[in-house]
């Protein structure tokens, strides 16, 4: 399941993450975003959604999102 359809509130912890940018790569791992952590989907808004990494809020569009495989 990818972040897309990943319910508002719950928590999720991250399987892996599919993306060939190796830079969007180490964005997310600067942001905590990296198999195994914990992952909470804020809302979901036009174009992407907000989430929930550690002590931080952040947006992050549809691509991405769908990129982040969550379990």
């Amino acid at each position: 399941m990818t972040l897309l359809n990943a319910l508002e509130g719950e928590e999720y912890l991250i399987k892996s993450i599919f993306t060939d940018d190796e830079e969007m790569d180490d964005f997310l791992f600067s942001l905590g975003c990296y198999a195994g952590e914990p992952i909470t989907v804020i809302s979901h808004i036009k174009g992407g959604c907000v989430v929930s990494i550690k002590d931080g809020r952040y947006t992050i569009d549809n691509a991405l999102a769908e990129a982040i495989i969550i379990g």
